[in-house]
């Protein structure tokens, strides 16, 4: 029986990180390391953003030290069980801009609903 070298993973690949096996976005824990393409750690993960309804993954909120930044599903290459590798460097999602916050997203879908209800009554 042959002995597994070291840094070898269980499908004989080496891995300079050790993340653990792959798990779904719905799994994904808060707290989890984000690590950018680059290999440098770019923050926590914070919330994951998904489509319910439709069983969509959006993408994933990351608590950085520039505050919080969202990373779109397309720019997520991997998910495992102790960290989410993304596809563009570390640098790149500092200097996105914070996503919107959730609240403010209720209360503008809050408005347009009732603007629409206000015009279907002035009917």
């Amino acid at each position: 029986m042959a002995q597994a070298r070291a840094g070898d993973s269980l499908g004989g690949v080496s891995d300079a990180h050790d993340d653990g096996p792959a798990i779904s976005y719905l799994a994904l824990r808060r707290g989890t390391r984000v690590r950018g393409s680059d290999g440098v750690e770019v923050g926590r993960v914070r919330r994951v953003q998904n489509n319910e309804r439709e069983h969509i993954f959006d993408g994933i909120v990351v608590e950085t030290k520039r505050g919080r930044r969202f990373v779109d599903a397309p720019e997520v290459a991997h998910i495992a069980e102790r960290a989410v590798t993304l596809t563009v460097a570390a640098e790149q999602v500092l200097e996105s801009e914070p996503p919107r916050s959730r609240l403010l997203e209720r209360i503008d879908h809050m408005t347009i609903v009732r603007r629409a209800k206000r015009e279907l009554r002035n009917r």
